[in-house]
């Protein structure tokens, strides 16, 4: 199943880049079911990108036209704040379903989940390809289904079932 609406992934460029370069490789690949939209594919940065006011419009414009992100939580990531925590926060602000994918293999909110996103309405899951594609394919429609007094009831994971069901 193709993700036609972009992804906004937001990860640390220099611890967990890796992590990124995976999904990339997984949606490059045709002997992979994996597929989604990057928005960070949408356009290029110039040689611009060194100036933050920049960097932060070009950012900005990529998640203006994204219908969920990705946030990939690394050791280091709740530490971030020039622009991890930043794209976080407009997140919210955007009211974007956000994915939080946790390296460590968590399936929940643990220690890791940077402050910025901790209780709120983000479902949780670990660095696994169909756990990711999982939650690509049904939290979207879930969080838009939700009633604001449910999105204040906080983070979320999914079950056993869930994880059963997908092999994990």
């Amino acid at each position: 199943m193709a993700y036609s609406d972009p992804t906004y992934v937001i990860f640390d460029g220099d611890e967990d880049a890796w992590a990124y370069r995976f999904m990339k490789g997984w949606n490059a690949s045709e002997n992979v079911s994996f597929e989604f939209a990057n928005a960070h594919d949408l356009d290029n940065m110039t040689s611009r990108a060194q100036d933050e006011d920049y960097v932060k419009r070009n950012l900005r414009n990529r998640m203006n036209g994204s219908s969920q992100v990705l946030v990939l939580i690394g050791e280091k990531t709740k530490n971030l704040f020039r622009f991890v925590r930043w794209e976080m926060e407009l997140a919210l602000d955007l009211g974007l379903p956000i994915i939080a994918a946790n390296i460590n293999g968590s399936r929940q909110q643990d220690a890791s989940c940077p402050p910025i996103i901790r209780d709120k309405c983000v479902v949780h899951v670990p660095f696994k390809m169909k756990a990711i594609k999982h939650a690509l394919a049904h939290w979207p429609n879930e969080f838009h289904r939700l009633s604001n007094a449910q999105r204040a009831n906080g983070t979320r994971s999914y079950g056993e079932t869930t994880y059963r069901n997908l092999g994990l």
